[in-house]
């Protein structure tokens, strides 16, 4: 009796492969959030960052990611030096965007100010001056139920650090604040 050998049949007549040259099946892609990617806003209009003009790219990225704790996500450099930078905020989505101005232009920002929120607002400006930074005003209540401490980055735009937490979107923290601006009159 004479022994069967097996045909070889390609895997393209077949339908299958053979084993030797099994390629692994395809992994399902990590699942990326929309947010992370593209916001789904509706079709609404979103707030996507903040761009910083500065003198010294570099030293802006020191400031923002080793003092406030950025995450630095991008790093664009033009013969060597940092030119523009992109940073996330460490508790959320939201992103700055720091660029080099011109050795002319002034990055001036007066009427600007940027607010950043944090829970233990006093430990964290304290852990902030330990690193000899400068607070120009701790932490304090303001009359809207907020508690701000200001202070200026390297170029001298001006930073709030605040802490509102439940009072954030509270439109009665503003009827609070219009009661405290009110002149107060003599009480007999």
């Amino acid at each position: 009796m004479k022994k069967r050998t097996p045909q070889k049949v390609s895997a393209k007549k077949s339908g299958r492969q053979r084993s030797a040259k099994r390629v692994p099946a395809l992994q399902p892609k990590p699942s990326v959030s929309k947010s992370s990617v593209v916001p789904d806003s509706g079709g609404k209009l979103t707030f996507n960052h903040a761009m910083i003009y500065v003198k010294d790219v570099e030293r802006g990225i020191g400031f923002y990611r080793d003092l406030l704790g950025f995450k630095l996500i991008e790093d664009f450099r033009f013969e060597g030096t940092s030119v523009y930078a992109r940073m996330r905020a460490p508790g959320g989505d939201g992103t700055i965007a720091l660029h080099q101005a011109g050795q002319d232009e002034s990055v001036s920002s007066e009427g600007v100010r940027l607010y950043f929120e944090v829970p233990n607002l006093d430990d964290f400006c304290r852990k902030l001056q330990q690193k000899g930074f400068y607070i120009t005003k701790m932490p304090r209540m303001m009359p809207w139920g907020w508690r701000h401490a200001y202070l200026n980055d390297p170029d001298g735009h001006e930073i709030s650090l605040y802490w509102a937490g439940a009072n954030r979107m509270k439109k009665t923290m503003m009827k609070t604040a219009r009661e405290a601006a009110r002149p107060r009159t003599s009480r007999t």
